[in-house]
């Protein structure tokens, strides 16, 4: 649908008439507007030069028509989109150190390390984020950006998935992951600034103490929500033959707890796969995406092809003019 942002602007359309209700006066100079035939029409190639001057009047016409038209700003309203309104800056912790390569969950019905069944639960949760702004820090050694906040779902998840093992170094730096993540919420509006840490350790690497880093992220509005990851039990085979044995032993449950309850977040144990889709289901309800939906109709501007087409009859009008010109000295 067409709309016109100035339709005031119209009523200069008129002007041009103008001319019809003016003295008839023979015009000075090379003027295009009022020119006059009398003096072509007694030249010998009369018929070809009314024809070139006819077309000056008909190009200056159509170029003032849409020079008018561009100032009245037209722009043409596309179809009804729905838009999700946006919702929380939402930055997911991953561990990717050494231990996160336990082999102790299940994927489809597979032994799966811990990684693995981190990655494919939270691409399930990014997809349904639509709404919130997504970021993802991964931890190792050290802390990094691997993907800034941003409402492109697919992406995010694709950086996800493309993360590995040992990309930021084997030890557990909770405390910087944290640290990370306030800086990349410090200066975003929103007053929803949830962090949703995932590890399975404990803090054994970084500057940045945990405890410290979560007293700055309560003081800064940053929610956390803790997950340990990890099984209780799990079956080895050694030299003297089968053992069962508890491969989450490292995971320091007790930070996790103080962190969550220092923030107003929540601690999450996630023993199996299972588990892990269960504590993403409930995050979805504790951190709610926007239920209203918002409509936009998309909008193009056709002032800049009217300005052109304007101008382009204009050179035309003024190319004509230069043709007459060139005709009436031609035969004087």
């Amino acid at each position: 649908m067409l709309e016109l942002t100035w339709p005031w602007f119209l009523l200069l359309l008129p002007i041009p008439l103008i001319r019809f209700f003016a003295p008839k006066a023979k015009p000075k100079g090379n003027g295009i507007w009022w020119m006059n035939t009398d003096e072509l029409v007694h030249h010998q190639d009369t018929k070809l030069a009314s024809n070139r001057f006819q077309l000056g009047p008909l190009c200056l016409t159509v170029a003032w028509i849409l020079l008018v038209l561009a100032m009245t700003k037209p722009v043409w309203l596309g179809e009804p989109t729905k838009v999700v309104p946006s919702g929380r800056d939402l930055l997911i912790a991953l561990d990717l150190s050494g231990s996160m390569q336990v082999s102790d969950m299940t994927l489809n019905n597979q032994s799966a390390n811990r990684l693995e069944a981190a990655k494919s639960v939270l691409s399930d949760f990014i997809e349904a984020r639509r709404g919130d702004r997504i970021g993802i820090i991964v931890f190792g050694s050290k802390a990094y950006l691997q993907a800034p906040l941003s409402f492109d779902t697919t992406t995010i998840n694709q950086l996800v998935q493309e993360a590995q093992i040992g990309f930021a170094g084997e030890q557990t730096a909770i405390g910087d992951a944290i640290g990370l993540s306030i800086k990349r919420l410090e200066d975003k509006p929103s007053d929803k600034k949830v962090l949703i840490l995932m590890t399975d350790g404990a803090n054994t690497a970084g500057r940045v103490q945990p405890e410290q880093a979560a007293e700055f992220a309560a003081s800064q509005n940053v929610r956390i929500h803790t997950i340990g990851i990890g099984a209780d039990s799990m079956l080895v085979q050694s030299f003297f033959g089968s053992k069962v044995v508890n491969p989450s032993s490292d995971l320091d449950e007790t930070l996790l707890k103080n962190i969550a309850a220092q923030t107003g977040g929540e601690y999450f144990r996630a023993k199996s796969t299972e588990d892990l889709r269960a504590i993403y289901q409930t995050l979805d309800e504790l951190e709610p995406t926007p239920a209203e939906d918002i409509w936009q109709r998309p909008l193009t501007s056709l002032f800049h092809w009217l300005g052109l087409g304007a101008i382009a009859f204009l050179s035309l009008a003024l190319l004509s003019n230069r043709e007459i010109v060139w005709h009436k000295r031609s035969h004087s």
